[in-house]
């Protein structure tokens, strides 16, 4: 059975889709089957990793196109569900519908024909939404990444908040896995008070801290992971330290 892990936080710019690439990317390089799947209108992961496309995410949720015309090949052992700004249609679509509770299972419908894979890694959009909710029905772990600013705390509390509502829908199970540390600067005074806030907070659900990185900022205007871009960076290390906690994790 796939693990399926969502990678949310409601404030923007906390390194979120970074690691929804690098995570997938490195599980992919321990042998692993992962798919990704991007939930905002933005296309990041698609254009972050240069993959070219004919069908997304958004003609799989209106039924356009069946979930295998929708998977593209990203890497060895790396698929994507692109997206692209007409998944704003199918957002629409979903709130039109007569019913919330049906509208909010679309995603785990559309998505009960795609199997064979051993993570399924969800980039969610960093505002509420519909579709949001819908595909928090189908995550079973979560992920938050938060940069290190007050702002993006806020943001965690929402997402939590947001667990605790959908965790009392009968036979759901979803749960916070990991709050991932972003942008961290050990010599900042301001950063290392945040960081002792979320292990006040959350204890050995904070992860190692992914340490501000210039290669890691470089590495998508060459469409390219980490791992691919510069190896023995920081960057590098620290998300390679990610997934080996997220596989110990499972």
């Amino acid at each position: 059975m796939s693990r399926i892990i969502g990678v949310l936080n409601y404030k923007g710019g906390t390194g979120k889709t970074t690691t929804v690439v690098n995570l997938a990317a490195g599980l992919a390089l321990r042998g692993a089957r992962v798919l990704c799947v991007d939930l905002d209108a933005q296309n990041s992961l698609a254009t972050y990793l240069g993959v070219p496309y004919t069908h997304s995410l958004n003609h799989l949720l209106l039924g356009q196109a069946e979930p295998q015309a929708c998977i593209v090949q990203a890497r060895d052992n790396f698929d994507l569900i692109p997206s692209d700004p007409d998944l704003l249609r199918a957002e629409g679509n979903l709130w039109r519908m007569d019913d919330d509770q049906l509208a909010r299972q679309v995603l785990v419908d559309k998505m009960q024909g795609i199997d064979g894979y051993d993570y399924v890694i969800l980039d969610y959009s960093p505002s509420a939404s519909l579709l949001n909710e819908s595909g928090l029905y189908y995550t079973r772990e979560l992920i938050v990444p938060v940069a290190m600013n007050y702002l993006a705390l806020i943001g965690v509390r929402q997402v939590i908040q947001t667990l605790k509502t959908v965790g009392r829908i009968p036979g759901h199970r979803i749960r916070l896995a990991l709050v991932l540390p972003t942008f961290y600067y050990a010599r900042l005074c301001k950063d290392r008070e945040i960081m002792e806030s979320l292990r006040r907070h959350f204890a050995e659900k904070v992860a190692e801290p992914i340490r501000a990185n210039v290669r890691l900022a470089e590495s998508p205007g060459h469409q390219m992971t980490i791992y691919e871009y510069a190896p023995r960076s920081s960057g590098a290390a620290d998300y390679a330290c990610l997934v080996e906690r997220v596989v110990e994790d499972g």
